[in-house]
Protein backbone atom coordinates (compact mmCIF):
# COMPACT_ATOMS: atom_id res chain seq x y z
CA UNK A 1 0.00 0.00 0.00
CA UNK A 2 2.79 2.30 1.13
CA UNK A 3 5.09 1.83 -2.26
CA UNK A 4 1.35 1.99 -4.51
CA UNK A 5 1.42 5.54 -2.56
CA UNK A 6 4.89 6.15 -3.21
CA UNK A 7 4.06 5.10 -6.81
CA UNK A 8 1.10 7.52 -7.03
CA UNK A 9 3.05 10.29 -5.39
CA UNK A 10 6.17 10.03 -7.98
CA UNK A 11 3.92 10.04 -11.04
CA UNK A 12 1.95 13.15 -9.52
CA UNK A 13 5.11 14.87 -8.62
CA UNK A 14 6.44 14.34 -12.52
CA UNK A 15 3.31 14.51 -14.30
CA UNK A 16 3.59 18.29 -14.72
CA UNK A 17 7.31 18.25 -16.02
CA UNK A 18 6.26 15.81 -18.54
CA UNK A 19 3.85 17.31 -19.62
CA UNK A 20 5.63 20.74 -19.79
CA UNK A 21 8.08 18.95 -22.20
CA UNK A 22 5.68 17.56 -24.08
CA UNK A 23 3.53 20.46 -24.78
CA UNK A 24 3.40 21.65 -28.48
CA UNK A 25 5.76 25.10 -29.18
CA UNK A 26 2.56 26.14 -31.36
CA UNK A 27 -1.02 26.34 -30.39
CA UNK A 28 -3.74 24.13 -31.93
CA UNK A 29 -4.58 27.29 -33.78
CA UNK A 30 -1.25 27.73 -36.12
CA UNK A 31 -1.18 24.26 -35.87
CA UNK A 32 -4.21 24.03 -37.97
CA UNK A 33 -2.71 27.26 -40.44
CA UNK A 34 0.07 25.49 -41.21
CA UNK A 35 -1.33 22.05 -41.91
CA UNK A 36 -3.84 24.41 -44.60
CA UNK A 37 -0.77 25.83 -45.64
CA UNK A 38 1.29 23.02 -46.54
CA UNK A 39 -2.31 21.62 -48.24
CA UNK A 40 -1.60 24.08 -51.18
CA UNK A 41 1.96 22.73 -52.76
CA UNK A 42 1.83 25.58 -55.08
CA UNK A 43 2.29 27.85 -52.55
CA UNK A 44 4.82 25.50 -50.29
CA UNK A 45 6.90 25.34 -53.37
CA UNK A 46 6.65 28.98 -54.36
CA UNK A 47 8.17 29.47 -50.27
CA UNK A 48 10.72 27.15 -50.80
CA UNK A 49 12.12 28.50 -54.50
CA UNK A 50 11.54 31.79 -53.17
CA UNK A 51 13.93 31.12 -49.76
CA UNK A 52 16.30 29.46 -52.03
CA UNK A 53 16.48 32.22 -54.63
CA UNK A 54 16.84 35.08 -52.56
CA UNK A 55 19.75 32.78 -50.30
CA UNK A 56 21.66 32.86 -53.68
CA UNK A 57 20.93 36.72 -54.10
CA UNK A 58 22.56 37.25 -50.30
CA UNK A 59 25.52 35.61 -51.36
CA UNK A 60 25.86 36.87 -54.79
CA UNK A 61 29.70 38.42 -53.78
CA UNK A 62 30.45 35.06 -53.55
CA UNK A 63 29.03 33.57 -57.07
CA UNK A 64 29.74 36.54 -58.94
CA UNK A 65 32.55 38.90 -58.35
CA UNK A 66 35.61 40.06 -60.06
CA UNK A 67 37.51 39.07 -57.20
CA UNK A 68 38.75 35.92 -55.52
CA UNK A 69 37.25 34.24 -52.90
CA UNK A 70 40.35 33.15 -51.44
CA UNK A 71 44.25 33.54 -52.58
CA UNK A 72 47.39 32.50 -51.62
CA UNK A 73 50.47 34.86 -52.61
CA UNK A 74 53.87 34.27 -51.30
CA UNK A 75 52.96 31.72 -48.22
CA UNK A 76 49.99 34.34 -46.90
CA UNK A 77 46.28 33.54 -47.62
CA UNK A 78 44.31 36.25 -48.43
CA UNK A 79 40.90 37.02 -48.65
CA UNK A 80 40.28 39.58 -51.60
CA UNK A 81 36.58 38.87 -51.48
CA UNK A 82 36.30 40.39 -48.22
CA UNK A 83 39.02 42.63 -47.87
CA UNK A 84 40.75 45.71 -50.19
CA UNK A 85 44.37 45.09 -50.43
CA UNK A 86 46.21 47.55 -52.63
CA UNK A 87 48.28 46.66 -55.78
CA UNK A 88 51.71 47.61 -53.60
CA UNK A 89 51.00 44.45 -52.40
CA UNK A 90 51.51 42.39 -55.73
CA UNK A 91 54.03 44.85 -57.60
CA UNK A 92 51.41 47.22 -58.75
CA UNK A 93 50.97 50.90 -57.84
CA UNK A 94 47.24 51.63 -57.68
CA UNK A 95 45.25 51.98 -54.15
CA UNK A 96 42.79 49.13 -55.34
CA UNK A 97 44.26 45.51 -56.80
CA UNK A 98 42.14 44.44 -60.01
CA UNK A 99 42.28 40.92 -60.39
CA UNK A 100 41.13 40.82 -63.67
CA UNK A 101 44.70 42.66 -64.79
CA UNK A 102 46.86 39.99 -66.62
CA UNK A 103 49.74 41.09 -64.88
CA UNK A 104 48.17 40.95 -61.30
CA UNK A 105 46.69 37.43 -62.66
CA UNK A 106 50.46 36.15 -63.51
CA UNK A 107 51.62 37.58 -60.60
CA UNK A 108 50.19 35.74 -57.96
CA UNK A 109 49.72 33.03 -60.10
CA UNK A 110 53.13 32.73 -60.16
CA UNK A 111 53.66 32.67 -56.67
CA UNK A 112 50.46 31.48 -55.00
CA UNK A 113 47.09 30.57 -56.38
CA UNK A 114 43.53 31.75 -56.86
CA UNK A 115 40.18 30.47 -55.91
CA UNK A 116 37.54 32.35 -57.86
CA UNK A 117 33.45 32.12 -57.84
CA UNK A 118 31.80 30.43 -60.44
CA UNK A 119 31.39 34.15 -62.23
CA UNK A 120 34.59 36.38 -62.85
CA UNK A 121 32.31 39.58 -63.17
CA UNK A 122 30.85 41.27 -60.47
CA UNK A 123 27.82 43.71 -60.74
CA UNK A 124 30.10 46.64 -62.13
CA UNK A 125 32.61 44.94 -63.50
CA UNK A 126 33.34 46.06 -67.61
CA UNK A 127 34.43 43.14 -69.79
CA UNK A 128 37.64 44.82 -71.64
CA UNK A 129 37.92 41.95 -73.77
CA UNK A 130 35.30 41.16 -75.53
CA UNK A 131 35.04 40.32 -78.89
CA UNK A 132 32.28 42.56 -80.35
CA UNK A 133 30.82 45.85 -79.35
CA UNK A 134 28.36 46.17 -76.36
CA UNK A 135 25.38 44.74 -75.72
CA UNK A 136 27.23 42.07 -76.72
CA UNK A 137 25.69 38.53 -77.37
CA UNK A 138 25.64 35.28 -75.30
CA UNK A 139 29.15 33.56 -75.32
CA UNK A 140 27.43 30.62 -76.52
CA UNK A 141 26.16 32.41 -79.81
CA UNK A 142 29.97 33.42 -80.69
CA UNK A 143 32.44 31.52 -82.43
CA UNK A 144 35.97 31.24 -80.57
CA UNK A 145 37.64 33.39 -83.44
CA UNK A 146 34.96 36.81 -82.20
CA UNK A 147 35.12 36.23 -78.72
CA UNK A 148 38.01 35.53 -78.03
CA UNK A 149 39.78 37.86 -80.38
CA UNK A 150 40.98 40.49 -77.45
CA UNK A 151 42.41 38.13 -75.86
CA UNK A 152 46.62 37.91 -75.99
CA UNK A 153 46.88 34.40 -77.49
CA UNK A 154 42.89 34.51 -79.30
CA UNK A 155 41.53 31.51 -79.14
CA UNK A 156 44.08 29.62 -77.71
CA UNK A 157 44.19 31.53 -74.13
CA UNK A 158 43.26 29.79 -71.15
CA UNK A 159 41.23 33.00 -69.92
CA UNK A 160 38.81 33.08 -72.94
CA UNK A 161 37.89 28.92 -72.47
CA UNK A 162 37.74 29.19 -68.63
CA UNK A 163 34.26 29.01 -68.22
CA UNK A 164 33.73 31.67 -65.36
CA UNK A 165 35.18 34.63 -67.90
CA UNK A 166 31.81 33.39 -70.20
CA UNK A 167 28.91 35.64 -70.58
CA UNK A 168 26.00 32.83 -70.71
CA UNK A 169 23.45 35.81 -71.38
CA UNK A 170 25.96 38.25 -72.65
CA UNK A 171 26.25 42.24 -71.25
CA UNK A 172 24.48 45.57 -70.95
CA UNK A 173 25.63 48.40 -73.34
CA UNK A 174 28.39 49.22 -71.09
CA UNK A 175 30.12 45.08 -71.49
CA UNK A 176 28.84 44.25 -67.70
CA UNK A 177 27.84 40.54 -67.52
CA UNK A 178 23.79 40.09 -67.56
CA UNK A 179 24.11 37.34 -65.13
CA UNK A 180 26.00 39.49 -62.92
CA UNK A 181 23.56 41.72 -62.58
CA UNK A 182 20.20 39.86 -62.57
CA UNK A 183 21.74 38.45 -59.10
CA UNK A 184 23.18 41.86 -58.04
CA UNK A 185 19.20 43.20 -59.01
CA UNK A 186 17.06 40.58 -57.44
CA UNK A 187 18.95 40.83 -54.32
CA UNK A 188 18.46 44.46 -54.39
CA UNK A 189 14.58 44.56 -55.41
CA UNK A 190 13.84 41.69 -53.02
CA UNK A 191 15.41 43.77 -50.00
CA UNK A 192 13.74 47.03 -51.06
CA UNK A 193 10.20 45.07 -51.30
CA UNK A 194 10.15 44.04 -48.44
CA UNK A 195 11.73 46.82 -46.01
CA UNK A 196 9.23 48.98 -47.51
CA UNK A 197 6.71 46.56 -46.83
CA UNK A 198 7.85 45.68 -43.36
CA UNK A 199 8.05 49.88 -42.56
CA UNK A 200 5.03 50.92 -44.12
CA UNK A 201 2.81 47.78 -43.21
CA UNK A 202 3.98 48.82 -39.20
CA UNK A 203 3.36 52.31 -39.97
CA UNK A 204 0.39 51.52 -41.32
CA UNK A 205 -1.06 49.08 -38.76
CA UNK A 206 -0.21 51.77 -35.69
CA UNK A 207 -1.88 54.69 -37.56
CA UNK A 208 -5.18 51.78 -38.22
CA UNK A 209 -5.37 50.64 -34.51
CA UNK A 210 -5.20 53.97 -33.36
CA UNK A 211 -8.16 55.23 -35.42
CA UNK A 212 -10.31 51.92 -34.98
CA UNK A 213 -10.17 51.89 -31.35
CA UNK A 214 -10.28 55.19 -30.27
CA UNK A 215 -12.35 56.80 -32.92
CA UNK A 216 -14.91 59.87 -32.77
CA UNK A 217 -12.48 62.80 -33.39
CA UNK A 218 -9.36 60.41 -33.43
CA UNK A 219 -11.12 58.64 -36.49
CA UNK A 220 -12.63 61.44 -38.20
CA UNK A 221 -9.52 63.84 -37.63
CA UNK A 222 -7.15 60.73 -39.16
CA UNK A 223 -9.85 59.86 -41.92
CA UNK A 224 -9.46 63.85 -43.25
CA UNK A 225 -5.54 63.55 -43.07
CA UNK A 226 -5.53 60.34 -45.02
CA UNK A 227 -7.84 61.78 -47.80
CA UNK A 228 -5.13 64.65 -47.84
CA UNK A 229 -2.03 62.46 -47.78
CA UNK A 230 -3.26 59.64 -50.32
CA UNK A 231 -4.26 62.69 -53.10
CA UNK A 232 -0.43 63.77 -52.86
CA UNK A 233 1.33 62.42 -56.56
CA UNK A 234 3.91 60.04 -55.36
CA UNK A 235 5.72 60.72 -59.05
CA UNK A 236 5.67 64.67 -58.38
CA UNK A 237 7.24 64.65 -55.12
CA UNK A 238 10.28 62.17 -56.53
CA UNK A 239 11.03 64.49 -59.00
CA UNK A 240 10.94 67.20 -56.62
CA UNK A 241 13.17 65.18 -54.26
CA UNK A 242 15.21 64.16 -57.11
CA UNK A 243 16.14 67.46 -57.85
CA UNK A 244 17.41 68.22 -54.46
CA UNK A 245 18.94 65.34 -53.37
CA UNK A 246 20.81 62.19 -54.99
CA UNK A 247 18.31 59.34 -54.90
CA UNK A 248 19.67 56.58 -53.42
CA UNK A 249 18.66 53.47 -52.00
CA UNK A 250 17.59 54.75 -48.53
CA UNK A 251 16.40 57.98 -49.90
CA UNK A 252 14.13 56.48 -52.27
CA UNK A 253 13.18 53.46 -49.25
CA UNK A 254 12.13 56.73 -46.66
CA UNK A 255 10.22 58.50 -49.33
CA UNK A 256 8.32 55.54 -50.53
CA UNK A 257 7.61 54.33 -46.94
CA UNK A 258 5.64 57.81 -46.33
CA UNK A 259 3.86 57.69 -49.42
CA UNK A 260 2.82 54.02 -49.12
CA UNK A 261 1.91 53.06 -45.14
CA UNK A 262 -1.59 53.78 -45.68
CA UNK A 263 -2.11 51.10 -47.80
CA UNK A 264 -3.46 49.05 -44.66
CA UNK A 265 -4.27 51.76 -42.42
CA UNK A 266 -8.26 50.92 -43.79
CA UNK A 267 -8.21 47.41 -43.30
CA UNK A 268 -6.76 47.26 -39.44
CA UNK A 269 -9.09 50.44 -38.81
CA UNK A 270 -11.89 48.23 -39.42
CA UNK A 271 -10.74 45.27 -37.39
CA UNK A 272 -10.74 47.58 -34.37
CA UNK A 273 -14.04 49.19 -35.21
CA UNK A 274 -15.61 46.01 -35.35
CA UNK A 275 -13.74 44.63 -32.45
CA UNK A 276 -13.67 47.51 -30.10
CA UNK A 277 -17.06 47.19 -28.39
CA UNK A 278 -17.22 43.00 -27.98
CA UNK A 279 -17.76 41.64 -24.55
CA UNK A 280 -14.30 40.49 -24.04
CA UNK A 281 -12.55 44.17 -24.50
CA UNK A 282 -15.08 45.68 -22.37
CA UNK A 283 -14.49 43.06 -19.63
CA UNK A 284 -10.76 43.79 -19.89
CA UNK A 285 -11.83 47.53 -19.33
CA UNK A 286 -13.74 46.33 -16.17
CA UNK A 287 -10.67 44.50 -15.22
CA UNK A 288 -8.75 47.58 -15.46
CA UNK A 289 -6.46 46.55 -18.30
CA UNK A 290 -4.85 49.62 -19.76
CA UNK A 291 -5.82 50.94 -23.36
CA UNK A 292 -2.38 49.55 -24.78
CA UNK A 293 -2.77 46.13 -23.46
CA UNK A 294 -5.94 45.88 -24.53
CA UNK A 295 -5.08 47.30 -28.44
CA UNK A 296 -1.42 44.70 -28.54
CA UNK A 297 -2.76 41.69 -26.85
CA UNK A 298 -6.49 41.82 -27.96
CA UNK A 299 -7.40 43.46 -30.29
CA UNK A 300 -4.38 43.41 -32.70
CA UNK A 301 -3.97 39.76 -33.16
CA UNK A 302 -7.26 39.26 -34.94
CA UNK A 303 -6.39 42.44 -37.21
CA UNK A 304 -2.73 40.36 -38.42
CA UNK A 305 -5.35 38.09 -40.06
CA UNK A 306 -6.28 40.23 -42.32
CA UNK A 307 -3.16 42.11 -42.24
CA UNK A 308 -0.84 39.11 -43.01
CA UNK A 309 -3.20 37.71 -46.31
CA UNK A 310 -2.23 41.16 -48.08
CA UNK A 311 1.27 41.66 -47.38
CA UNK A 312 2.92 39.64 -50.01
CA UNK A 313 0.60 41.37 -52.09
CA UNK A 314 1.92 44.20 -51.30
CA UNK A 315 6.15 43.40 -51.29
CA UNK A 316 5.08 42.48 -54.92
CA UNK A 317 4.01 45.92 -55.29
CA UNK A 318 6.76 47.11 -53.52
CA UNK A 319 9.08 45.47 -56.15
CA UNK A 320 6.98 46.54 -59.11
CA UNK A 321 7.47 50.02 -57.91
CA UNK A 322 11.06 49.92 -57.68
CA UNK A 323 11.29 48.45 -61.03
CA UNK A 324 8.60 51.41 -62.17
CA UNK A 325 11.24 53.83 -60.81
CA UNK A 326 14.53 52.60 -61.99
CA UNK A 327 13.33 51.72 -66.02
CA UNK A 328 11.48 55.89 -65.86
CA UNK A 329 15.06 57.22 -64.63
CA UNK A 330 14.08 58.28 -60.92
CA UNK A 331 15.12 54.79 -59.06
CA UNK A 332 18.14 53.92 -58.32
CA UNK A 333 21.39 56.00 -59.02
CA UNK A 334 22.41 55.05 -62.65
CA UNK A 335 25.17 52.26 -62.57
CA UNK A 336 23.18 50.41 -60.08
CA UNK A 337 22.18 46.91 -60.43
CA UNK A 338 18.67 47.04 -61.12
CA UNK A 339 15.99 45.21 -63.09
CA UNK A 340 14.32 48.46 -64.32
CA UNK A 341 17.79 49.52 -65.91
CA UNK A 342 18.05 46.00 -67.86
CA UNK A 343 14.39 46.38 -69.33
CA UNK A 344 15.13 50.33 -70.10
CA UNK A 345 18.16 49.03 -72.00
CA UNK A 346 15.96 46.18 -73.85
CA UNK A 347 13.76 48.78 -74.73
CA UNK A 348 16.52 50.87 -76.12
CA UNK A 349 18.58 47.93 -78.07
CA UNK A 350 15.89 46.04 -79.57
CA UNK A 351 18.36 44.11 -81.39
CA UNK A 352 19.38 42.82 -78.10
CA UNK A 353 16.40 40.55 -76.86
CA UNK A 354 18.55 39.37 -73.88
CA UNK A 355 18.24 42.45 -71.46
CA UNK A 356 14.73 42.56 -71.70
CA UNK A 357 13.82 39.15 -71.92
CA UNK A 358 16.02 37.69 -69.30
CA UNK A 359 14.93 41.01 -66.70
CA UNK A 360 11.47 40.20 -67.50
CA UNK A 361 11.56 36.61 -66.44
CA UNK A 362 12.88 37.52 -63.21
CA UNK A 363 10.74 40.36 -62.55
CA UNK A 364 7.68 38.10 -63.48
CA UNK A 365 9.26 35.36 -60.88
CA UNK A 366 9.48 37.38 -57.85
CA UNK A 367 5.74 38.57 -58.87
CA UNK A 368 4.35 34.97 -59.31
CA UNK A 369 6.14 33.62 -55.99
CA UNK A 370 5.10 36.61 -54.08
CA UNK A 371 1.36 35.77 -55.49
CA UNK A 372 1.62 32.25 -54.77
CA UNK A 373 2.82 32.58 -51.49
CA UNK A 374 0.03 35.24 -50.79
CA UNK A 375 -2.78 32.26 -52.06
CA UNK A 376 -1.27 30.31 -49.52
CA UNK A 377 -1.01 32.44 -46.30
CA UNK A 378 -4.52 33.76 -46.92
CA UNK A 379 -6.30 29.89 -47.23
CA UNK A 380 -3.90 28.95 -44.01
CA UNK A 381 -5.49 32.76 -42.36
CA UNK A 382 -9.37 31.66 -43.83
CA UNK A 383 -11.39 31.09 -40.73
CA UNK A 384 -13.62 29.02 -42.87
CA UNK A 385 -10.53 26.69 -43.54
CA UNK A 386 -8.85 27.26 -40.28
CA UNK A 387 -11.81 25.69 -38.37
CA UNK A 388 -13.29 23.35 -41.07
CA UNK A 389 -13.96 20.12 -39.20
CA UNK A 390 -13.61 21.88 -35.53
CA UNK A 391 -15.60 20.32 -33.23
Amino acid sequence: MQAATLRGSRYLAFAPADAARSAPLLSPINQRRIRTFSANRRAVWSLWLFVILFGLALASDFIANDRPLLASYKGELLVPALVDYPETKFGGFLAQTIYRDPFIADEISTNGWMLWPPIRYGDATVDESLGTSAPAPPSWMLTDEVRCSRYPLGPDDPACRDIGNLHWLGTDDQGRDVVARLFYGFRVSVIFGLLLTIASSVIGVIVGAVQGYFGGWTDLIGQRLLDVWGSMPTLYVLLIISSVLVPGFWVLLFVLILMSWTSLVGIVRAEFLRARNLEYVAAARALGVSNTQIMLRHLLPNAMVATLTFMPFIAGGSVSTLTSLDFLGLGLPAGSPSLGELLNQGKEYLFAPWLSLTSFAVIALILLLFVFIGEGVRDAFDPRRTFAGRA
